[in-house]
């Protein structure tokens, strides 16, 4: 797309969904059962403070509500409370459940093709996904899990990977709605470069990009510069998982620090980037995030400096990322 022909937005900077991620509730309840097991009085409660905090969307990751592991039965209560809250669901995201994981791939592959079937009924346009694994005891016990090394894509899995993608992707199709698909270190699409690689080998209409470089940011290793990351992987970018960091380096010590900020703070100029992704024609949903402190108070607040970003970018007419075109 030129640049100087702005994409058509479908959305205003107000009605644009920005869900707030339900992972910091947790997996459990308030008596330590699984929240696909929870009272519906549980559920209410989180999301009567979503919706408290301004919330009109959430996304109900399987870190908090995994919603494939529910009867028919508990689906529409859980629709129930959505209505009762006046909620919707804009994207449904999977967390640490590789589809070819060693040992559950095949479960986790059938899950989220029922994460694909599920999604149109509650709106949802997509579904995402990533490589990432469950935590090693390293991560767990860990001040930031991103402090410890995790699990590491096996490059053998790689042509599997596409394979599983590109199914999901045409069931995907099927049911009018898209695949996304998570960056995180370590993975087939740990890389911007890798990322677009593994994008271009899948090569389907209904599969993009999650271009959550937070992910990469936070890393304590060498990465790119941000603006540069971004220019990669947002011409493929159909969701957005959007959270921000602090990110020092200490050349005399080789010591890194981040931590996480809200994101206008960070070091991802996200007022730049949002403007950018705008340009290139992106319309998906976003999803904010955050870890420690108040992780839903802070995405509230990075919510409404999206709305304010998109109120005077929409339609973006900004200049491609560089030294000589700064925002």
């Amino acid at each position: 797309m030129p640049a100087d022909t702005p994409p058509s937005v479908p959305h205003t900077a107000q009605n644009w969904p920005i869900a707030g991620n339900m992972l910091a509730f947790g997996p459990t309840g308030p008596d330590g059962e699984p929240v696909s097991e929870a009272p519906t009085s549980y559920w209410a409660d989180c999301l009567a403070q979503m919706r408290d905090l301004g919330f009109s969307h959430i996304d109900p990751t399987d870190a908090w509500l995994p919603l494939h592991r529910l009867t028919d039965a508990r689906l529409e209560e859980f629709t129930q409370v959505l209505a009762d809250h006046d909620l919707q669901i804009p994207s449904i995201s999977m967390t640490r459940n590789s589809v070819v994981d060693a040992q559950h791939g095949e479960r986790n592959l059938a899950d989220a093709h029922r994460l694909i079937d599920i999604a149109p009924e509650f709106g949802a346009t997509i579904v995402n996904t990533g490589f990432m694994q469950a935590f090693t005891p390293a991560q767990a016990d860990a001040l930031w899990f991103w402090l410890a090394e995790g699990h590491v894509d096996d490059p053998a899995l790689r042509p599997l990977a596409v394979e599983r993608i590109r199914e999901l992707g045409d069931h995907a199709q099927a049911n009018g709605i898209q695949l996304s698909l998570e960056m995180y270190e370590d993975t087939f699409i740990g890389t911007p470069d890798e990322a677009v690689a593994f994008i271009r080998d899948v090569d389907h209409a209904a599969v993009g990009l999650n271009p959550d470089l937070g992910n990469l940011v936070r890393l304590h290793r060498p990465v790119e510069d941000p603006d540069a990351m971004f220019e990669k992987v947002l011409p493929h970018t159909n969701f957005w998982h959007i959270k921000n960091y602090s990110r020092d380096f200490d050349p005399a010590t080789g010591a890194y620090a981040t931590v996480p900020l809200p994101l206008k703070h960070g070091y991802i100029n996200y007022r730049r980037i949002i403007r950018r992704a705008l340009e290139l024609g992106f319309t998906g949903p976003f999803c904010c995030e955050h870890y420690g402190s108040d992780s839903i108070g802070v995405c509230a607040e990075n919510r409404d400096y999206i709305r304010q970003v998109l109120g005077s970018a929409t339609p973006a007419r900004t200049s491609p990322i560089s030294e000589e075109n700064p925002a």
